[in-house]
């Protein structure tokens, strides 16, 4: 009787191991989880201070003995045992801390990992007391999060832009057709406005500071209306804190490059499919789906230099996790896509 109990409750994972945020979704309770990607390690002790929103609240202002660490860099893993210990961390807070829990993982990876960078996402998950792991690309994940048809005879095209990939796919049943995994998104956006305002008001701001401002003032084609906002940080001569003020239409060419960046490998991908499933998504469009989605007007300049229809997914940010999610409960499309 206790035995038909237990398998009645699942323990399934489905982890969005993100560059920037890490989402963790359990079947039949939904998103369990939902942090940045950043482990606190104390340097003398060498141990785990503090992982998540309590690592982030650290960031730059951590004394000298404890370092802020990002386990993952464009979208695989950077620092093995950092992550180890922050996916070992996510999936007991998933199971409210219960260490017997062995639970069935499938996590969303970029397209173009390499087959080290896989052995390295598997052997964490392993570690951190998984009994089985299958990774799926991040495209795919996102179109089955958002809702795409992908198991139609027809071309489906999503370009999922998270913190360290933009991951571009077009599928057709249940394969991907054509995938490519640039390395710039998010983290790259965040790195060009620090640049930018470094070079052009002498001032040193951190990385909450610049994704402030990218949310605040970025967008890839002009606002409706002007955008201005104070910004602090400190003189890159003088030292000392100061406030400048910048404008949307500063942020917007401080962000040219990476956006031109993406769209250019939106064009190459276009260029390189089927001219059947070219035609199929001329009529269905693209879709966008993860955290960069939401850069303003990212959509209605990828619909200038393409001609083609876009939408941004119903909630891009959880898109990759709720399509991993929904694999948890059809092991049949799982074993057709995981990329073991």
């Amino acid at each position: 009787m206790l035995l038909g109990a237990m398998s009645l409750f699942s323990h399934d994972l489905a982890i969005d191991l993100g560059t920037s945020n890490t989402c963790v979704f359990a079947r039949g309770a939904g998103i369990v989880v939902n942090e940045p990607s950043i482990v606190a390690v104390n340097t003398v002790t060498d141990q785990i201070e503090a992982v998540g929103n309590d690592a982030k609240e650290m960031i730059g202002r951590t004394p000298g003995s404890i370092t802020a660490i990002r386990p993952m860099r464009d979208g695989v893993i950077a620092d093995f045992e950092a992550a180890e210990k922050m996916l070992g961390y996510f999936i007991r807070k998933a199971h409210r801390r219960k260490s017997f829990v062995r639970p069935r993982v499938v996590i969303g990876v970029p397209s173009e990992i390499t087959q080290v960078e896989r052995r390295a996402v598997k052997d964490s998950a392993y570690r951190a007391k998984a009994s089985e792991v299958h990774l799926v690309e991040e495209a795919m994940a996102a179109a089955i999060g958002a809702g795409l048809p992908i198991t139609e005879a027809s071309g489906n095209m999503i370009v999922d832009i998270g913190g360290g990939t933009t991951d571009i796919a077009v599928i057709s049943l249940a394969g991907i057709v054509y995938s490519k995994s640039v390395r710039v998104a998010g983290n790259a956006m965040d790195e060009a406005i620090t640049q930018h305002v470094k070079r052009e008001h002498n001032l040193l701001i951190g990385e909450r500071t610049a994704e402030r401002i990218k949310i605040e003032l970025g967008s890839a084609a002009p606002l409706a209306t002007p955008r201005r906002m104070e910004v602090k940080g400190r003189h890159a001569i003088e030292g000392r804190p100061t406030t400048v003020t910048l404008n949307d239409e500063e942020v917007r060419k401080a962000l040219s490059e990476p956006v031109r960046q993406m769209i250019q490998a939106v064009r190459d991908a276009l260029e390189r499919i089927p001219p059947e499933l070219s035609a199929d998504v001329c009529d269905r469009g693209i879709v966008l789906s993860g955290g960069g989605a939401l850069l303003q007007n990212l959509d209605e300049r990828l619909r200038l230099e393409t001609g083609l229809p876009v939408q941004v997914a119903e909630d891009p940010l959880t898109s990759v996790v709720f399509g991993a999610g929904k694999m948890l409960s059809d092991f049949n499309l799982l074993r057709k896509i995981s990329i073991d």
